[in-house]
């Protein structure tokens, strides 16, 4: 596939998706460092900016060395600077099984926007066609409605539930598991 092909798959109509650089610690810092969205990543404490900018070091590598990829979203702008407003992630990259999980993080004054809709589409593009991947999947949380409806809209299927899974504000909630797997060409 030609570079411009590729530049292609990861820009939308309104967005793209770039891959991480390190001016984009402090994006990092403020996001991991959220306690409330702690629950959202199985995360526990806080990351030390050096932490984090030894992930960013190691982020340039490509998703086979790394069985990661972030790639940040940045609105498109009719000034120079495009505005970044969240992220979205490949993870346990699994390449022999041809599978990866999926998830995003929108900041809040963009949500329900459609950004989020718009950035899925676009990393579900690009996993299927440049990575050849067979399927993604995410794992949701039963409380998180705007998540469940995001993956639902874009093809993606709940396959299973861990019941009583995350603690979250003195209530368990069940933890849905959604999978995509990309259709079979004709």
């Amino acid at each position: 596939m030609e570079k411009s092909a590729f530049k292609e798959i990861l820009t939308g109509p309104r967005l793209n998706l770039r891959a991480i650089e390190p001016e984009d610690i402090d994006w990092l810092f403020r996001w991991e460092n959220d306690a409330s969205l702690w629950h959202l990543g199985n995360t526990f404490s806080p990351f030390s900016r050096f932490v984090l900018e030894q992930y960013l070091l190691t982020a340039q590598n490509d998703i086979f060395t790394n069985k990661q990829l972030r790639l940040m979203i940045d609105l498109k702008s009719p000034a120079s600077e495009n505005e970044t407003i969240g992220s979205i992630d490949l993870f346990d990259f699994d390449p022999f099984h041809r599978r990866a999980g999926v998830g995003i993080l929108i900041i809040t004054p963009e949500r329900n926007k459609g950004y989020a809709s718009e950035s899925l589409e676009l990393v579900k593009n690009y996993a299927f066609s440049m990575l050849n991947l067979h399927q993604l999947y995410s794992n949701i949380g039963s409380n998180n409605q705007n998540s469940l409806d995001l993956f639902r809209k874009h093809g993606f299927e709940e396959c299973g539930r861990k019941k009583d899974w995350v603690w979250h504000d003195g209530i368990w909630h069940d933890e849905l598991i959604f999978q995509c797997i990309q259709p079979l060409a004709q």
